[in-house]
């Protein structure tokens, strides 16, 4: 009997271990979400006021010359 418990123990502290890392995932998951979420949101109120601003540099200065 003590065999079969000790396997079930094994078992089991192998789901918890699964578990953790399934939890951690879901936490990057959330934080990513929010991250995107808060992104989109400044993206689209401040939309408006960026396009009413002169544009800084032109396509000339971005250029990268190659050799």
């Amino acid at each position: 009997m003590s065999e079969s418990v000790s396997k079930v123990m094994v078992e089991i502290m192998k789901i918890e271990k699964k578990l953790e890392e399934i939890e951690k995932k879901l936490d990057e998951l959330i934080e990513d979400n929010e991250r995107y979420g808060i992104m989109k949101l400044s993206e689209e109120s401040l939309w408006e006021f960026l396009e009413s601003e002169p544009d800084i540099y032109t396509e000339n200065d971005v250029k990268v010359k190659l050799r």
